[in-house]
This record gives C-alpha cells, structure tokens and sequence, in this order.
C-alpha cells in the first residue's frame, strides 16, 4: 500500500507540474489579450497583472475594426469541418478493410501505411507542391484537404480500434441477411464513435493550426487561413500587436469548444483500442 501511494504522490505532482507548464502560456496570453501593443512591445509577453493598462479595447477593435480577421477565422473554421470529416470518413473505411476483411497484400499495404507515418511532412513538400501545380489546384481549397483526408496516422488508429471489435459482430449481421455496406454503417459506424470523437479533436488541432502547407499554395489574401493572416500583421512597415494577441487568444475559442464537446468519449477512444476483446 505505501509503495501504491508513492506512485499516486510521485503522478500528482508530475501532473500537477505539467498542467502548470501548459497553463502559464495560455495565462500570458491571456492577460496580454487585455493590454495595448505598446505594453507587448515594450516589456514582452509577461505574466504581470496589471489593471491600470489593462482594458477591453483590443476586443472592441477586433469585433469592429477594419480589418479581415473574421474572414480568415470562417475560412479556417469551413476548411477544419470539411477536412476532418473527410479524413474521419476515409480513413475509418480504410481501417475497415484493413480489420475486417482478408485479401492479398494486405499486410504489405498496412506496412506502407506505417512507413508513411514515419516521413515527415517536409520531406513531401516539393513532390505535392508540384503535384499541386500540375493539377491546377493552387490557390484552391481542395490544395488543402485532399493531400490529408487518407490520414496514415488516423488509419492506423481506426485499425488498432477496430480490431477490438468481435468478429462475430459482423457475421451476425451477415446472418441477418445485412449487406457489407449496411454492416459498416449500421453495426461498425456507432460503436466507433469513442474513436471518432478522439480522432476528431487530434485532426481537428492540427487542421486549425495548419500553417505551413496553406501558406505554399495560398496567394489570395481572401482565403488565407487564420494562422496565415495572423503570421500578415507582423510586417517591415509595422506590427498590428493589438489584433495579433487578441486574435491569437480568440482562436483558442473552437478548440476548446471541440474538446469539450468529445471529451465524454476522447479518453475511450483512446484506450479501448489498446486491449482487444
């Protein structure tokens, strides 16, 4: 029993620490939110609180300002829907095949998967980007979400999860006479949803904070992305701190949301695929 409470002492407090790691940055945000640029450009992101510079003049200006930050913010919002539902659907049919079917090369494709997921994305950039080109997609949204709704990571997840699912499920519903595809939505589709909601906040992060990629094939500022328009105010001719640190601050907003959302079943979705039953 002592050696049981060392161990709960010894995760409380590394936990404890790790959630003060990832709450200070968010805090600093935070009260930045509420100061002028000038305070952000004289002393820095800091976690002073101080009242007499602190006011709700950065929130007026977003919500009033000229400025383009809600188009950005709508296109990101459009662009992480679409895309994460994509990905869940593709990649979940996928995971499918690879669970519950047996054909030839199965193994040699699940093997290609995983070797995909160990390329980093950099290493792609140039054949996708003239793949991109030559196509006619610059510029274009679909740039964006076709290269990423076949997820090798999101497959292999759906794969562990649903070999832990019975078998006998499926042949039940082929006894009852139900077709492939009516198995896979009626008796498969629901008791993946643990996994859906963990694979939506984990998709739906990266395609919100999606920079990188958007920005290579992207020109009209109309459609630029929210990381995109907030890396614009930052300019040689001057820094529109004032919008950056709000906007940054707001954007944490559909995140949080998304997590609150799916966080009854994300911890499910995570570990039920770790133990096949």
């Amino acid at each position: 029993m002592r050696r049981e409470t060392l161990v709960k002492i010894i995760l409380l407090i590394l936990f404890s620490i790790l959630c003060f790691l990832i709450l200070v940055p968010f805090y600093a945000v935070t009260i930045a939110s509420f100061k002028p640029g000038e305070d952000l450009i004289r002393y820095g992101l800091n976690l002073k609180f101080d009242l007499s510079v602190m006011s709700l003049d950065n929130f007026a200006y977003l919500f009033t300002g000229d400025h383009s930050y809600f188009i950005w913010f709508f296109n990101s919002l459009l662009l992480t829907v679409v895309q994460v539902t994509l990905t869940l659907l593709v990649s979940a049919t996928v995971a499918y095949g690879f669970a519950a079917y047996d054909f030839i090369g199965k193994n040699f494709l699940f093997i290609c998967v995983l070797l995909i997921m160990m390329v980093p994305f950099e290493i792609l950039l140039l054949p996708l980007y003239s793949l991109t080109y030559n196509l006619g997609l610059m510029n274009t949204y679909s740039a964006i979400v076709l290269p990423g709704i076949a997820s090798a990571a999101t497959i292999f997840f759906f794969r562990q999860y649903l070999r832990g699912v019975p078998k006998e499920m499926i042949a039940a519903g082929r006894v009852d006479g139900a077709s492939e595809y009516g198995i896979y939505v009626r008796l498969i589709l629901p008791v993946m949803k643990p996994s859906f909601a963990a694979m939506a906040i984990l998709n739906g992060m990266n395609s919100w904070n999606n920079f990188l990629w958007p920005f290579m094939v992207l020109s009209d500022d109309r459609k630029y992305t929210l990381p995109i328009g907030l890396k614009t105010l930052l300019t040689p001719y001057g820094n529109n701190y004032d919008l950056l640190i709000v906007g940054s601050f707001f954007s944490i907003i559909p995140i949080f949301i998304l997590f609150m959302a799916f966080q009854k079943y994300f911890i499910d979705g995570m570990t039920a695929g770790a133990v096949k039953g």
